[in-house]
């Protein structure tokens, strides 16, 4: 199985990240990739997943949080990270009406920067969004005949956003968010409405750790060495005989189909 979603550069891994990594091959992860959310952390990013190769790749990107930050100095060296091979996707980037760390006029502004840099160098992107579906698609749309691909992480909207996305020919990132018994019903609700061929999951780690877990660690941290329970509960959800075995094995063929490792 793949973990398409890692925080690897959160300070809350500063202590163990080696451990981390060793835990998730240890339950069965035969790949992971590293979320970049700015330049530093895109950086960072990169640099860990050298460190394991043929094991961990990167993105590299600019979150909508950190939208203000863009400017031609951060679009260069995001462009000389992407050279890197390990280096398979831009972003993590899109738009996040829900806070607004950075005006809406920012975000816009590095999401399309970030798009025709994704477009030019033929790379996927790894895509964020919340609270502005109408918008975000909006932008992405045009965009989307010159991507190789796409994948919006984490998603956690309405159904209707979940088939305009389809419509789109995106895949979707399934998080831990789906095991929150208060706040993931809906989306359980909509996994079979997911072809098997667009799916893929993560942990979004060291965040979202999944509510139904058992023995949860006590500092509440969530690693990837717990994909293997939201690969079971996402393939409980998804159909009453569907082999979590196989999903593991589906989503991991999606996710090197995709970022092309």
């Amino acid at each position: 199985m793949f973990e398409i979603g890692l925080n690897l550069t959160s300070n809350q891994f500063d202590k163990d990240r080696a451990e981390v990594v060793a835990r998730a091959k240890e339950a069965g992860l035969s790949g992971m990739l590293i979320t970049g959310t700015s330049l530093e952390e895109s950086q960072q990013a990169q640099t860990l997943a050298a460190q394991y190769p043929d094991y961990c790749w990167s993105t590299a990107g600019v979150h909508p949080h950190q939208a203000s930050q863009w400017d031609s100095r951060v679009e260069q060296a995001i462009r000389a990270l992407a050279a890197e091979a390990n280096v398979v996707a831009i972003g993590e980037c899109g738009l996040d009406f829900n806070r607004n760390f950075s005006t809406p006029a920012d975000q816009e502004r590095a999401f399309t920067a970030q798009l025709a840099l994704a477009a030019e160098l033929s790379l996927p992107v790894f895509l964020h969004c919340r609270d502005a579906h109408p918008r975000f698609a909006e932008l992405l749309t045009p965009w989307l005949p010159k991507l190789p691909g796409a994948v919006v992480h984490c998603f956690t909207g309405s159904q209707q956003e979940l088939e305009h996305y389809l419509s789109l020919g995106l895949s979707i990132g399934i998080t831990g968010w789906v095991c929150d018994e208060r706040r993931g019903l809906e989306l359980r609700e909509m996994l079979p409405l997911i072809p098997v061929d667009r799916l893929l999951l993560e942990t979004d780690a060291p965040y979202l750790l999944p509510r139904d877990l058992e023995n949860k660690p006590k500092n509440r941290r969530n690693e990837p060495c717990f994909l293997p329970h939201i690969v079971r509960q996402v393939a409980l959800w998804r159909a009453k005989d569907e082999d979590p075995v196989w999903l593991a094995q589906i989503t991991d063929d999606n996710a090197r189909r995709l970022f092309k490792i």
